[in-house]
């Protein structure tokens, strides 16, 4: 076995492991391969990826929320302009392209031969693609109409395209491609935010695509809902909850995930348990886990049987003094949480999170992949369209620190666009966008919008002036 047969194995665990002991091993095996200090060095060593931010978080300490937010109970809150104070300093553009933050595990999923094995890393896939909203309190900016975010990794072997392709409502696309003709992986999200007293809920509305070419297959699925408690007062905290269904379009395979909800005690939060069942509906491999943390899959017989000796009598003494009851507490509370997931023997590792620096809390609770984001790389500039979430001001301001250079510079952003939506309006002119078009979604027959191909080419004259 070379070394890059190694440090697949490593990351996935997809060969299972016989104890609990060796599979938290191979975890820690692949955080010591894959995590670093968030730089991704040039092998000639000129230039690496940044590590931090160029400035801290801004305070929010003088500022009101409620003030804000008293007149929008009920109310979808993507129509409505809010503060900076509001903010991190990334689009949402670039937000969704933290998708991709590993995208090992679908180059992995492209090398495997059977089915069900792709199966389980596509959805270790989608559920890592969620982590990053853990503890991400700030909303990322709205994208102006027509705004754009390039993100090609060479290291990674692919590169994405995005593009904000209305306004009302907000609808961002996207298309990521292998470097190597290897997937395709695109989707569209309207994220509908709605303010309910004390909390935030965000429905993503959009369904993702991810096609492995080699095997002439073509994944989808939905994201769960996410809600961020305790928008007034308290310790801000998050939940994803809902099922994922994620179908396999070409063999009839399928992954049922249920990201479970706090519950009334707590236990449940942050957990993700489900099934993959092949096209006859026989269930071929529970996956369970959390989406803070880490995935694992394991064969159905060995869950159900560690299931009903776990119910016995004093089987589970240990855990039920480790939970925590909210009786007597705020509903909104945060419950405290296991750090670890009890590992079922026989289980496969499929992921486990990085990570995340130690400065991430100074930093908006950015993950090493999201500090690099709005970073301008060498020579980036004259190759970027001017339409480039990189180039707006307002989020640039805020990441140097300039509270107010950025507010001012947001309000100026909005009234250009809704200045540029009078004038079409009296023109009787239609928005037209650039690089993805409304369609059909081949593989599900639902309205979809898709790229149109191009935008590498870098022929960029007739992009509009929206900064």
């Amino acid at each position: 076995m070379n070394s890059e047969e190694e440090f697949y194995d490593a990351e996935t665990g997809l060969e299972s492991d016989d104890s609990c002991e060796v599979s938290f091993k191979d975890a820690l095996v692949f955080d010591s391969k894959q995590v670093t200090d968030g730089s991704a060095a040039q092998e000639n060593g000129a230039w690496e990826r940044r590590k931090k931010l160029p400035s801290e978080m801004i305070s929010r300490n003088n500022f009101s929320v409620w003030s804000i937010l008293k007149k929008c109970i009920g109310m979808e809150l993507s129509k409505i302009a809010m503060p900076v104070e509001f903010n991190e300093p990334l689009s949402f553009l670039q937000r969704i392209s933290e998708y991709m933050e590993h995208t090992h595990l679908i180059h992995k999923a492209c090398s495997l031969p059977d089915s069900i094995d792709r199966m389980q890393v596509v959805a270790a896939f989608a559920v890592s693609a969620v982590a990053s909203q853990w503890e991400r309190t700030g909303k990322p900016f709205n994208p102006l109409l027509g705004e754009t975010y390039e993100l090609t990794r060479e290291d990674e072997g692919y590169r994405l395209i995005s593009e904000q392709v209305s306004h009302h409502p907000p609808v961002s696309a996207f298309h990521a491609q292998s470097l190597k003709h290897e997937f395709e992986f695109h989707g569209s999200i309207y994220p509908k935010l709605k303010f309910w007293g004390k909390s935030v809920e965000a429905e993503p509305k959009g369904t993702m695509t991810l096609e492995l070419l080699k095997h002439r297959e073509a994944y989808t699925w939905t994201y769960p809902m996410c809600c961020v408690h305790n928008i007034i007062l308290g310790k801000l905290w998050i939940e994803q909850y809902g099922t994922v269904e994620i179908v396999n379009h070409s063999t009839g395979d399928k992954c049922v995930l249920n990201f479970k909800p706090c519950g009334m005690f707590g236990k449940e939060l942050h957990k993700v348990e489900g099934h993959i069942q092949d096209k006859s509906k026989k269930k071929r491999r529970v996956i369970y886990g959390k989406w803070t943390e880490c995935m694992y899959s394991v064969d159905p017989k060995v869950y159900e049987a560690y299931k009903k000796s776990d119910k016995k009598p004093g089987g589970d003494s240990k855990k039920l003094k480790q939970e925590h009851s909210c009786e007597g507490e705020e509903a909104e509370e945060m419950p405290e949480v296991q750090e670890t997931v009890t590992v079922i023997p026989g289980s496969a590792l499929l992921w486990r999170i990085m990570p995340r620096p130690a400065h991430s809390a100074q930093m908006y609770n950015f993950t090493s992949f999201a500090m690099t984001l709005n970073e301008l790389e060498p020579g980036m500039e004259k190759l970027l369209p001017p339409t480039d979430c990189r180039l707006r001001p307002d989020i640039r301001a805020m990441e140097n620190g300039d509270t107010d250079t950025a507010s001012t510079e947001k309000e100026r952003l909005e009234e250009k666009q809704r200045a540029a939506r009078r004038e079409r309006s009296k023109d009787e002119e239609e928005w037209s966008t650039r690089w993805f078009q409304l369609g059909t979604n081949p593989h599900t027959g639902a309205e979809d919008w898709l790229y149109t191909g191009g935008y590498f080419d870098r022929s960029y004259t007739d992009c509009p002036n929206i900064y």
